[in-house]
């Protein structure tokens, strides 16, 4: 019954977070990928407690989600950081003196 349950609240997950993620208009993506850092360094924490707590399915399982963690987490942060660099004051190039 509780793979059941696990597999139901995950399929619902999957379903509302693809119909929230695709409604979201392309200049909130970055503001809310910076957010999303948040809940992924949770996950992280989250994987590494399940991945030490139970036997052969759950490490590998705990494993897999801290790495994909992981990769968004710093996936999370380039992207935050190239957008902040957009907005950045631009060096202007060295005045070579005519004379």
């Amino acid at each position: 019954m509780t793979l059941a349950v696990g597999l139901t609240v995950f399929v619902l997950a999957a379903f509302v977070g693809f119909e929230v993620i695709t409604k979201v208009p392309p200049q909130l993506h970055t503001p809310l990928m910076s957010g999303s850092n948040a809940i992924s360094g949770i996950t992280v924490i989250g994987a590494v407690l399940v991945a030490g707590q139970g036997g052969l399915l759950a490490g590998i399982l705990g494993f897999l989600a801290v790495t994909f963690a992981t990769i968004n987490v710093v996936g999370g942060f380039l992207v935050t950081d190239r957008m902040l660099e957009m907005f950045g004051t631009r060096r202007r190039p060295a005045r070579r003196d005519p004379g």
